[in-house]
């Protein structure tokens, strides 16, 4: 996987979703984004959806079966991306 792209997810989280208190290195790319991890929430994957629509051209739906394995961690999330972006 791309260091930079996995670079770009880190700042876009914590930028996106406000996460004032959690520094890039301290994301760890195998770990849940939700949960245990990094304690994300559904109203915070509805809010990863849209920016990846704004950043990659990427749409994500509630209806798609592969969210679990979209959004388990941050590696699968980039992994994602680098097939599916348009931008």
């Amino acid at each position: 996987m791309s260091e930079k792209l996995i670079n770009e997810l880190k700042t876009l989280l914590i930028e996106g979703l406000h996460l004032e208190d959690i520094e890039p290195d301290e994301i760890i790319v195998d770990e849940p984004l939700f949960s245990d991890g990094l304690g994300l929430d559904s109203i915070d994957a509805l809010e990863i959806a849209v920016l990846l629509d704004r950043q990659y051209g990427i749409k994500i739906t509630s209806e798609d079966d592969r969210n679990e394995a979209i959004f388990t961690s941050l590696n699968s999330l980039a992994k994602f991306i680098s097939e599916n972006r348009v931008k």
